[in-house]
């Protein structure tokens, strides 16, 4: 099985390395690296500018979006839901493995 490895800063400064496996038909891990990238940018720079915004409404809209993206694609519904379920059950238990990491002296 191949990984793709992740690290996440979180805005306190705590970070999560993330082994991600990834799925036997991934094309391009490279590419896999930079759209996560830039979606965890975006809500970022989303949550910058909306001011607080919740926990549970990030995951909320992102549950959404993935449902969404999903449904774009010309696949049967029953096998798109058994492709998202497995994708985020296995990239849920890869993220709770990582431990957080308390951010470096000096980070502010």
């Amino acid at each position: 099985m191949k990984y793709l490895p992740y690290r996440a800063t979180t805005a306190t400064g705590d970070i999560f390395d993330i082994d991600f496996p990834l799925h036997e038909n991934t094309e391009d891990a490279v590419r896999v690296h930079q759209l996560l990238t830039a979606v965890l940018a975006t809500i970022d720079d989303q949550v910058n500018v909306l001011g607080t915004t919740s926990n549970g409404d990030v995951l909320q809209a992102l549950s959404m979006s993935v449902a969404v993206r999903a449904r774009m694609i010309h696949s049967p519904p029953d096998i798109l839901q058994a492709i998202v379920n497995d994708l985020t059950e296995t990239a849920m238990a890869a993220s709770v493995k990582a431990e957080r990491q308390s951010p470096p002296s000096g980070y502010a």
